[in-house]
């Protein structure tokens, strides 16, 4: 493709090349952005006629893209920033922009999203995406702009800054506990099947192999709320289970190890003003909760 002539290019044509670089497939590029395969795919075929270059590979695990494709991404998510700016509208000294935050559910809707929801309406020309996932996503792929995650990242041109580290324990209802401490049946809240591979899952099931498992749930704040019903303990996270009014620890005798939270971002994002005014207030809201945490 390298020979034939650049000609100019269709905005659409980017915007729908930025969904296929992040998600990976037709039909998760299709799906957000409501149009059908047979789209996407004439779009991408369109963009790389007007760049001269192979931007993406099919392979069985999915889209990749080119080294051209990476470098065309860069500029493509500047652009999709630059629009989204227009959109909302120029203003002197105001930070404009929309901002994708990945970060795992039981930290989104534990403790992220109410805080964040805070930081929006102090910026009206902010736009925030908070996404949940358990996988880590990834930034090169601009599948979020700035990603919290547990542990920290080894590899990738990014910046990782410690933001907390998270403790843990078993929170139930006054009766539940009081049941439990006096030598009742120990029954649990814990994850789904398909999750039983997570750390915390792993850690319960070794240790505790003989309890009953009497409700099971896609992810630790979910759990907290079926703790309050007194079915079980919990076993969740500080920040969880100490902003919980209805429940208390209990103490077992062990818990599972303590783990760091790393917020991580791209290197090259640290012009940006709206990623980096974001990255900073996400900092000083972990820092004013510190006492949650352990």
């Amino acid at each position: 493709m390298t020979d034939r002539k650049r000609t100019d290019i269709d905005w659409q044509d980017v915007r729908i090349f930025v969904a296929l670089a992040r998600h990976g497939s037709l039909s998760a590029a299709a799906r957000m952005l409501s149009v059908n395969h047979a789209t996407i795919a004439r779009r991408i075929h369109s963009l790389e006629e007007s760049l001269g270059d192979k931007l993406v590979e099919r392979r069985p695990e999915g889209y990749v893209l080119t080294p051209v494709g990476t470098r065309a991404l860069e500029a493509a998510s500047d652009m999709e920033q630059a629009a989204h700016v227009l959109r909302r509208g120029i203003a002197d000294g105001t930070t404009t922009g929309l901002v994708r935050i990945s970060s795992s559910p039981g930290l989104s809707a534990g403790f992220l999203t109410s805080r964040l929801v805070k930081l929006a309406m102090r910026y009206p020309r902010l736009d925030i995406d908070l996404a949940p996932a358990l996988r880590s996503v990834s930034l090169e792929r601009h599948e979020a702009d700035i990603a919290i995650r547990f542990d920290k990242p080894k590899d990738g041109d990014i910046i990782a800054r410690p933001l907390t580290t998270v403790g843990y324990g078993f929170y139930g209802t006054e009766d539940a506990c009081r049941s439990v401490e006096a030598n009742g049946d120990l029954v649990f809240i814990g994850f789904n099947e398909a999750d039983a591979y997570l750390s915390g899952a792993a850690w319960l099931s070794e240790h505790f192999p003989l309890a009953r498992l009497a409700f099971r749930a896609k992810d630790q704040f979910l759990q907290s709320i079926a703790a309050r019903s007194g079915i079980g303990l919990a076993l969740i996270p500080h920040y969880i289970g100490r902003s919980d009014p209805a429940l208390r620890i209990c103490d077992l005798g062990s818990c599972p190890p303590s783990r760091d939270v790393y917020q991580v971002t791209r290197r090259r994002d640290r012009s940006d003003d709206a990623i980096r005014l974001v990255a900073e207030e996400i900092v000083g809201i972990f820092e004013q909760a510190r006492d949650l945490f352990l």
